[in-house]
């Protein structure tokens, strides 16, 4: 390809509107470009690294045994009506009516439409297992699209769906999932780390999220320094702590706290340390109050309290609700006295002599203790894990913290869906059994994204060679010149004759013009052609990553390319 006659429309200046550096970089180098929000236009130079990932994740679904196919984009009303998901997923459900008034909406995931697939086709256990899987356009009307490809509204996504004649079956078709997937970023050049996971409005039993590791990322993920365990922060378990040693229960105190509301400014004007402190949260869990305890050094994990408490929604309550459950204002609440649904952390079950507020203005408790001056309904893990946290699985391992980026999601969804929406078999006995799903999304354009948050420099991206948009680029210094264009033009034929994709930057500009432009799209290796070197019978071969530059004779500079590009490609 001849960079004269192709379309990359770079840009020197950052867009305003670009927050994170693969947004930023995306659009400088003339990868995507923005129709409106979280909608954008795929450029060549971009498609070209998505189509990589779209033809890495084809083989390795294939390899796993898993079967394309093609599924709408537009969904009708009422499977999602049947599954129970057309009021609970909410306003990123992108819905309208037809000219006959029927209702559809833009499909954001396909459970429904898979599960009314294999119902109609599937009838007996001899079909089974099956796993099916599409690479296609997405909508989710997100409330705030942002971060370019990372967070938009229209995007690529492969999604399958297994379906298996029970859990045991399934637990094989899942494992089989994750290990494509380790596979699939593996061979995209990433590093990630595959964490356990809330199953958020998908459902199901279990799931895996595959984070790329990226200061940039959104997600907080945790993982053990001595095991294999790793969650996002959201589903990672803190291990309960141990009794204190002031094991002695002393008496009950009431203490003036003017204007005292925080942990911080409590723990300070009684001269504590904040884990010394319980906190007391009011919540509203489907409308309904509830406390919940805390250490005060640690922060409530809302996604694992309304699993416990089975809710469908949990919310902080308003300044009215604490003061009608607790008779003080915010900043003053405390367990003693309290009739209501307490759910405390595991860590407030070791402690002793603790701090509370005293549910009265200015007012707090010291030296509470649980049983003698209250009693709690429920203790659970409720709470955020921090860095230096024990590991849940491990005896010897502490949990340190990390940024990803989510690109992989795998679930178990059971039979969530399928009994649902009556998806069942014929077992061997000939009665009817229910049939066990998964589900397993990769975001394609979010993969590129993300391989550039974790790879770049100031200078612009650092692809991997596996979904780079070329493995390398002729930076030709003069075109006009003989010896430049005939050593440019032959180099650029064997290349492409050994099926190496190669940019040739044949254009009229200057050489920093063409280096700065290379350095930005990414290309990993970079063949620099000029009469100078020439005159030596060399030119000259960069590497992008390292930045390592060799002077080597044009068919020596041919074979070390053909060989890093046949060595990432393995």
């Amino acid at each position: 390809m001849r960079y004269s006659q192709y379309f990359i429309p770079t840009v020197k200046e950052t867009p305003s509107d670009a927050e994170v550096i693969s947004h930023q970089l995306m659009l400088r180098g003339g990868m995507i470009r923005k129709l409106a929000a979280g909608v954008y236009n795929y450029l060549p130079l971009g498609l070209r690294s998505i189509r990589k990932v779209e033809n890495i994740v084809r083989e390795e679904m294939n390899r796993a045994g898993a079967i394309e196919l093609l599924m709408p984009t537009v969904q009708p009303a009422e499977l999602w009506q049947e599954s129970g998901r057309w009021e609970q997923y909410g306003k990123e459900l992108l819905r309208f009516r037809d000219r006959k008034d029927t209702e559809f909406c833009l499909g954001p995931t396909h459970e429904e439409v898979i599960t009314d697939l294999v119902r109609r086709e599937v009838k007996s256990y001899r079909q089974l297992p099956i796993n099916l899987y599409q690479i296609q356009g997405k909508f989710r009307d997100e409330i705030r699209p942002r971060f370019g490809l990372m967070r938009g509204r229209e995007f690529i996504m492969k999604d399958a769906y297994s379906f298996d004649v029970d859990e045991k079956a399934a637990d094989i078709s899942y494992d089989k999932m994750y290990q494509a997937y380790r596979r699939i970023f593996e061979r995209c050049g990433l590093k990630f780390r595959a964490v356990e996971a809330d199953t958020g409005s998908i459902g199901g039993s279990w799931s895996h999220e595959f984070m790329v590791l990226a200061e940039s990322g959104e997600d907080a993920i945790v993982s053990c320094t001595a095991c294999d365990y790793a969650a996002n922060v959201e589903k990672a378990e803190a291990r309960q702590s141990a009794v204190s040693e002031h094991a002695d229960p002393r008496d009950l105190e009431k203490v003036a706290t003017p204007d005292k509301k925080s942990i911080e400014e409590v723990a300070s004007f009684l001269a504590v340390h904040e884990s010394s402190l319980v906190k007391t949260l009011v919540l509203l869990a489907d409308n309904e109050p509830v406390v919940a305890l805390l250490r005060g050094d640690h922060e409530l994990n809302e996604i694992k309290l309304k699993n416990i408490l089975g809710c469908d929604t949990l919310e902080m309550a308003g300044e009215e609700v604490v003061v009608k459950v607790t008779g003080a204002p915010t900043g003053f609440a405390g367990p003693v006295g309290l009739k209501a649904k307490i759910i405390a952390d595991l860590a407030v079950q070791g402690m002793k002599n603790f701090v509370t507020g005293a549910n009265a203005k200015d007012l707090h408790l010291k030296n509470v203790n649980l049983g003698r001056d209250f009693n709690v309904t429920t203790f659970a893990d409720i709470r955020n894990v921090v860095l230096g946290d024990p590991c849940p699985r491990c005896e010897s391992g502490t949990l340190e913290m990390w940024r990803g980026i989510e690109v992989g999601h795998v679930f178990k969804l059971g039979t969530k869906y399928s009994k649902a929406m009556k998806a069942t078999y014929l077992d061997a006995d000939g009665k009817e059994q229910i049939i066990f799903m998964g589900c397993y999304g990769i975001g394609i354009g979010r993969t590129v994204a993300a391989c550039i948050e974790q790879n770049h420099d100031e200078n612009g991206i650092i692809f991997p060679l596996p979904i780079a948009p070329f493995h390398c680029i002729i930076s030709a210094l003069n075109m006009k010149e003989d010896v430049v264009r005939e050593a440019s033009e032959a180099i650029y034929g064997q290349l492409a004759a050994a099926g190496i994709e190669v940019l040739l930057d044949d254009r009229d500009e200057r050489p920093g013009f063409k280096f700065k432009d290379a350095d930005l799209i990414g290309i990993p290796l970079r063949i620099v052609v000029g009469s100078k070197n020439l005159a030596d019978g060399k030119v000259e071969l960069k590497c992008r990553r390292s930045g390592e530059v060799e002077l080597l004779s044009m068919a020596d500079a041919v074979e070390k390319v053909k060989a890093a590009v046949n060595t990432a490609l393995k």
